[in-house]
C-alpha cells in the first residue's frame, strides 16, 4: 500500500510517499520540504497569511518532487492524505483543496488527517512502537499527554492551562534577542549558559494531575531581564539556560505522574515523545532517565520527523486506510481537533485542546 501525505498546517510546505508491506512495516518512499522559516524571520513569528500563499505558491511543486523521486505515478498510489487540521486554517484549506482535487481527479480515496494523529503514530513507522502507549506531544502550539490506545483512540492525561512549551521558547528567545526560531536558539545560548544563576520556579511540579503551565515561567524570564537590565552574551546564556532547565524539570515532573496514571489502566510498555520540541537534546535526555527509572522505553523520531513533516501524515493515512477509514470529498478544515473529544475543555481557557 502507498499513500502520498500532504502538510501544510504551519509553516512548513511538505509532500511524502510512504509504503506499508504485508507484515505492517512501513518505509519512506520519499519526502520534500519546504522550511519558511527565512519568509517569518523578520516578523519574529508566523505570520498566517505568509504561510498560506507560500503554501499555495510552492505545494504543486513538492508534491511533483515527491512522487518522481519515489517512481509512482497516481496509479500507483492507494490513498491521498492531507493534514485537515488543527493549524493555521488558511495552510490548512491549501493541502486539504489541493489533496481533494487531486482525489476526485484520479478516484483515489481521500484522507483527512489530523495532524496531531500524525506526530502521534510517527514512532509505529519508525520503531515498531505497539498500542497501546504513553504519547507526552509537545511542540509549539500543543502540550499534552496521552494515552495512544490505537488509531484515532486517545486518553488525553493532561494538556496545558496556558502556553504550549514551543511558545514559552519563542518568546523567551524573542526577549533574550536570539532570534527565530527560539527552540534552537535557546538551545544553542543555553549550552554555554549557567541553569542555577537564575532561580525559576518549576510550574505545576508536585501538583496533582498531569498538566502544564509555561505562562508564569515566561512571566518570570521577563521579570529577570528587566531587572537585569542590558542583556551581555553572558547574562542571556545563563537566563537561557535557566529558563530550560526550568521548563524541562516541569515536564519531566507531569511525565512521572502520567506514567503513574497510564499504568493504573494500561500494560503499555513504550513512551514516545514526538512534536517540535522533542528535537530538544536536553529534554530528550532527561526524559531518557526518567524512562530509565520508571522502566519505559523511551522512544523519539528522528529529528527530522519530530517537526511538522509530509512522512508522518501519509503514514496515519495508510494506517486509517488500512482499517478502512477514508474521508468524503466534503469533508471540512479545522483550525481546532482535538484528539481526546470527550477530554474536558482545557483548565482556564473554556476550549478543548
Amino acid at each position: 500500500m502507498r499513500v502520498l501525505g500532504i502538510e501544510t498546517s504551519c509553516d512548513e510546505t511538505a509532500a511524502a510517499v510512504v509504503e506499508a508491506g504485508p507484515d505492517g512495516s512501513g518505509r519512506i518512499l520519499s519526502q520534500a520540504v519546504l522550511s519558511q522559516i527565512s519568509d517569518h524571520r523578520p516578523y519574529g513569528g508566523i505570520v498566517p497569511e505568509i504561510a498560506a500563499r507560500a503554501h499555495l505558491s510552492h505545494l504543486d511543486r513538492l508534491i511533483t518532487t515527491a512522487m518522481t523521486e519515489a517512481g509512482v505515478d497516481f496509479a500507483d498510489l492507494d490513498a491521498i492524505a492531507a493534514t485537515a487540521g488543527p493549524g493555521l486554517i488558511g495552510g490548512v484549506l491549501v493541502g486539504v483543496s489541493t489533496a481533494k482535487a487531486m482525489a476526485l481527479a484520479t478516484g483515489k480515496p481521500f484522507i483527512a488527517v489530523n495532524h496531531l494523529e500524525g506526530h502521534a503514530l510517527t514512532a509505529r513507522l519508525t520503531d515498531g512502537v505497539a498500542f497501546p502507549f504513553l504519547l507526552l506531544l509537545v511542540s509549539g502550539g500543543h502540550c499534552q499527554l496521552l494515552a495512544v490506545e490505537g488509531v484515532g483512540r486517545y486518553r488525553r492525561l493532561g494538556t496545558t492551562v496556558d502556553d504550549a512549551a514551543g511558545e514559552a521558547f519563542d518568546k523567551v528567545a524573542k526577549m533574550l534577542g536570539l532570534g527565530y526560531p527560539g527552540g534552537p536558539a535557546v538551545e544553542r545560548a543555553a549550552k554555554d549558559g549557567n541553569p542555577a544563576r537564575f532561580a525559576f520556579t518549576r510550574p505545576m511540579k508536585g501538583k496533582p494531575g498531569c498538566d502544564f503551565s509555561f505562562s508564569g515561567l515566561k512571566t518570570a524570564v521577563r521579570i529577570a531581564v528587566e531587572q537585569t537590565g542590558t542583556l551581555s552574551p553572558r547574562d542571556a546564556a545563563d537566563l537561557a539556560a535557566s529558563f530550560q532547565a526550568a521548563l524541562v524539570e516541569s515536564i519531566s515532573d507531569r511525565v512521572r505522574r502520567a506514567v503513574t496514571a497510564f499504568r493504573e489502566k494500561y500494560d503499555g510498555t513504550d513512551f514516545v515523545v514526538s512534536g517540535g520540541v522533542a528535537a530538544n537534546t536536553a529534554l530528550r535526555m532527561q526524559l531518557e532517565k526518567t524512562c530509565a527509572t520508571a522502566g519505559l522505553r523511551f522512544v523519539a523520531p528522528p529529528l527530522a520527523l519530530c517537526t511538522d513533516n509530509a512522512v508522518m501524515i501519509a503514514w496515519a493515512g495508510l494506517e486509517r486506510l488500512r482499517l478502512g477509514l477514508t474521508d468524503p470529498l466534503d469533508t471540512k478544515a479545522r483550525p481546532r481537533w482535538p484528539l481526546d473529544p470527550d477530554a474536558p475543555a482545557r483548565p482556564g481557557a473554556g476550549v478543548k485542546a
